[in-house]
């Protein structure tokens, strides 16, 4: 393996733990309501990490405002997440393709003659058939906007599923309820949480909560299948 081989995953490793910090100590500031929003709004489109990093030690410094740092977080993410959505629509090859390689990390396979985005194994693997493929752009064929609710509960980087329901041309006021849906389900949820246990919370928030949302994301994707059944 080459010099430079191994230089690039601790490099890169260097990069996002400066922004970890950096993003992390405006919770320590006068500022940390405005740099949650300017961080939510960012991380719909192109900032490498999740708003979280900040919502938990803000809520856990004053819990009795825990809804309204909720809502700042979704509405700034929601708006964030238009930003995304033009990205793909406007911008897809000359920034999209560039976000989602080099920010998301995430790579471009061809498939069906098309560039698509393999999704990660435990998602396939928890939700199998029922998404409709293997590849992301295969399940908006399927689902379209309901892809924005069902992702943006999940690990993947909610910037991927914006810029590519852009480019998906996924109807854009459905896309901006199912947006308000998604970040409103995952940030309110994380906020009470954090109001009610406090500090005791966040092991529990930082280890197990996506695993509850892709618990959540099977039962709602099993009530569809089950009303189709029915009807």
């Amino acid at each position: 393996m080459s010099e430079d081989a191994l230089k690039k995953p601790t490099s890169r490793w260097h990069v996002h733990r400066w922004v970890y910090y950096w993003t992390l100590h405006w919770a320590y500031t006068p500022y940390g309501i405005p740099a949650l929003i300017c961080i939510s709004f960012a991380e719909s489109s192109f900032f490498p990490l999740p708003p979280d990093i900040l919502l938990i030690p803000l809520v856990i410094a004053a819990p009795t405002k825990w809804w309204r740092i909720a809502l700042y977080c979704t509405l700034a993410s929601v708006f964030g997440g238009l930003a995304g959505y033009g990205i793909g629509v406007f911008a897809w090859e000359t920034v999209g393709r560039w976000i989602v390689e080099n920010v998301a990390h995430v790579q471009l396979v061809l498939v069906e003659g098309r560039n698509d985005i393999a999704l990660p194994s435990y998602i396939r693997e928890t939700l199998g058939a029922g998404l409709g493929g293997e590849h992301l752009f295969q399940v908006y064929d399927k689902w379209n906007a309901w892809v924005v609710y069902i992702f943006g509960l999940t690990p993947l980087p909610y910037k991927l599923i914006t810029i590519t329901a852009g480019v998906a041309k996924v109807n854009l006021f459905v896309f901006t309820l199912t947006s308000i849906a998604a970040r409103a389900t995952r940030f309110f949820i994380v906020a009470w949480m954090l109001k009610k246990w406090g500090r005791q919370a966040t092991h529990f928030i930082n280890r197990y909560f996506n695993i509850l949302c892709i618990a959540f994301v099977i039962l709602l994707i099993g009530g569809f299948a089950i009303i189709n059944l029915v009807m």
